[in-house]
C-alpha cells in the first residue's frame, strides 16, 4: 500500500514514458552489456563455429519475424529497424546459450540465461515504439493487470447517482453487457462513458452518441488507457458546462487478434453487432438521441477504416465520422487475402464492404460530414487531393481518395495531417482535435458548431446543390 508521501513518487514512476527517454535506452544498455559479456572472444574454435551459428539464428528469427507480420496485414507505418535488429538478438542470444553452454564458467553462462529474456524486452520496448501501445509505465502496468479505468464505477451507482440527481464533476465509465441476439457476434464486455450533463435529469437528457472503434490488436479499453479518451471527453465537458456526447467503446472483434474489420464475414459478424445490438442498447438503456443526425464514429487504424464503412453504409444511423489513420478499405493484407481471410473468397461480399463500392453505388448523400486525420508533416485539408503527409503505408492516399470520392457524391469532409506516427499517442492527439467539431456537429447542447478545418465556401464544389451543410455541421 502506498503512503499519502509515496503519492508523488508513484506519479513520477507511473508518467516514465516507455517509448522514449532513459528507461527503454538504459535497458538496451544494460542488455548489450550482458550479451557482449556472454558472448566473448573465448576459442578459435568458438568464433569460427559456433559463433556464426548464433548469427545465423538471430537471422533467420528476424526474417522470419518480418515476414510474419506482413503475411498477418497488420496496417501502419512500416515497423522500425530496430525491431527486426531486436528480434534477431534474441535469436542470437538463444544461440550463443545453447552453443557456448558447454565449457563456458559459471558467470558467462548466467550471462548467457539472462540476455535472452533482456532481448526480449528490448524487443518488446521496440514494438512499443512502433504500436505505442504502453505510452507509459501507468498505462502498462494497468492494462496488464487489468487496474481500474479512469471514471470507471459500476452501473448500480450510476443508477443510484441518477435517482438522487447527483451530478459528478467528471465523467463516469460503465462496463456493460450488450446482448448479441441480433449479431450472434462473441463480443467481450463493453464500454460507456456518461459525461457529467447525462446525470441533469431522470430521464437523462437525449445526448449525441459517438461509437469508438479501436485498432485491429485491441481491447475495447484501448482507447480508454492508450488513447486518453475519457481525459479529453472529461477536459472538453469541463469547458461546456458538462455537457460532451456520449462515448460507447465497442468491441468489434471479440478477441484481441481477431482482425473482423467490422465486417459480416468468416471472423464474425461484427457490422451487425455495432449496428444491431449496439446501436439500440444504447437508445433504450442510457435514453441517447435516436435521431441520426445525433450519431458519429470515431476510430483510430482498423478503426478508422471502420468509421467510414459504416457511416457511409448505413447514413440513416451514422452521420459523422472522424477517420483515424484508416486505410482505403476493409485491409487484412492483400486484396486476395483480405476477400480470403474476412469473406472466404466471395468478392461480392468485399465489395459490400468496400466504401468507394459503396459510395459510387449509394449516390449523392445528404447531411453526412468527415474528418479524415493522417500522421505526416504537414497539412492540406478539405479538398482530399494528394498532399505532403508524407505516410510510407499510404493512409494520407487513403484519405485523399476517399474524400475526394465521398466529397463528389455530398459528403462534406477534410484531410487533416498532424506531425505524428501511426500509434496510439497519435489517435489520441486526433481525437482530441477533432471533438469541438465532432461535438458540435452531432448537436451535443452548450457546444457551438464550428467548422471542419480549412473549409472555405468554394469548397463546396462539387457537392450537389442543396446537399451541402451550413458552416460546421
Amino acid at each position: 500500500m502506498w503512503s499519502t508521501d509515496a503519492a508523488p513518487l508513484r506519479h513520477q514512476l507511473g508518467s516514465l514514458s516507455l517509448m522514449h527517454g532513459w528507461v527503454p535506452v538504459m535497458v538496451q544498455m544494460v542488455c548489450v552489456v550482458v550479451l557482449i559479456g556472454a558472448t566473448g572472444w573465448r576459442s578459435t574454435r568458438w568464433r569460427a563455429r559456433w559463433l556464426p551459428l548464433a548469427v545465423a539464428c538471430g537471422a533467420a528469427l528476424a526474417v522470419w519475424a518480418y515476414y510474419y507480420i506482413a503475411s498477418v496485414g497488420v496496417a501502419g507505418d512500416p515497423a522500425p529497424w530496430t525491431l527486426w535488429a531486436w528480434i534477431g538478438m534474441v535469436g542470437f542470444a538463444v544461440g550463443v546459450m545453447v552453443f557456448g553452454w558447454r565449457g563456458a564458467r559459471w558467470w558467462r553462462r548466467a550471462m548467457s540465461v539472462l540476455s535472452v529474456p533482456l532481448c526480449v524486452v528490448c524487443s518488446v520496448f521496440a514494438l512499443n515504439l512502433w504500436v505505442g501501445y504502453f505510452p507509459t509505465v501507468h498505462t502498462a502496468w494497468n492494462q496488464l493487470t487489468a487496474g481500474p479505468l479512469p471514471d470507471e464505477t459500476d452501473r448500480l451507482t450510476v443508477t443510484a447517482m441518477q435517482l438522487k440527481g447527483a451530478r459528478p464533476t467528471t465523467g463516469v465509465v460503465v462496463p456493460v453487457s450488450i446482448s448479441a441476439r441480433a449479431s450472434t457476434f462473441a463480443h467481450r464486455r463493453e464500454l460507456v462513458y456518461l459525461p457529467p450533463a447525462w446525470f441533469a435529469s431522470n430521464p437523462p437528457p437525449r445526448l449525441p452518441t459517438v461509437m469508438m472503434i479501436g485498432a485491429e490488436l485491441n481491447t475495447p479499453a484501448d482507447w480508454l488507457r492508450a488513447g486518453a479518451a475519457v481525459s479529453t471527453a472529461d477536459e472538453f465537458a469541463a469547458v461546456h458546462g458538462g455537457y460532451a456526447p456520449v462515448l460507447v467503446f465497442v468491441d468489434p472483434t471479440g478477441a484481441f487478434r481477431n482482425d473482423t474489420e467490422c465486417v459480416n464475414g468468416r471472423r464474425g459478424n461484427a457490422a451487425d453487432h455495432l449496428t444491431k445490438d449496439v446501436v439500440p442498447f444504447m437508445t433504450s438503456n442510457f435514453g441517447v438521441s435516436r435521431d441520426p443526425a445525433n450519431w458519429g464514429i470515431v476510430g483510430w487504424s482498423m478503426g478508422g477504416t471502420c468509421a467510414v464503412v459504416l457511416t457511409v453504409k448505413h447514413p440513416d444511423m451514422f452521420t459523422a465520422f472522424v477517420d483515424v489513420s484508416g486505410d482505403l478499405g476493409p485491409n487484412s493484407g492483400t486484396k486476395d487475402q483480405t476477400i480470403d481471410g474476412l469473406f472466404g473468397g466471395d468478392a461480392d461480399a468485399w465489395a459490400a464492404f468496400d466504401p468507394t463500392t459503396i459510395i459510387t453505388r449509394h449516390g449523392p448523400y445528404a447531411g453526412v460530414s468527415g474528418w479524415f486525420d493522417v500522421a505526416g508533416t504537414a497539412t492540406n485539408v478539405g479538398m482530399g487531393e494528394p498532399n505532403a503527409a508524407g505516410n510510407p503505408e499510404g493512409q494520407d492516399v487513403a484519405a485523399n481518395s476517399l474524400c475526394a470520392l465521398g466529397r463528389a457524391h455530398g459528403i462534406r469532409c477534410v484531410v487533416v495531417a498532424q506531425t505524428g506516427k501511426h500509434d496510439w499517442p497519435f489517435a489520441a492527439t486526433a481525437f482530441a482535435s477533432a471533438l469541438p467539431w465532432l461535438a458540435g456537429r452531432l448537436g451535443t447542447p452548450e457546444v457551438p458548431r464550428v467548422p471542419l478545418p480549412g473549409l472555405t465556401p468554394s469548397l463546396h464544389a462539387g457537392v450537389p446543390s442543396g446537399q451541402a451543410e451550413a458552416a460546421g455541421h
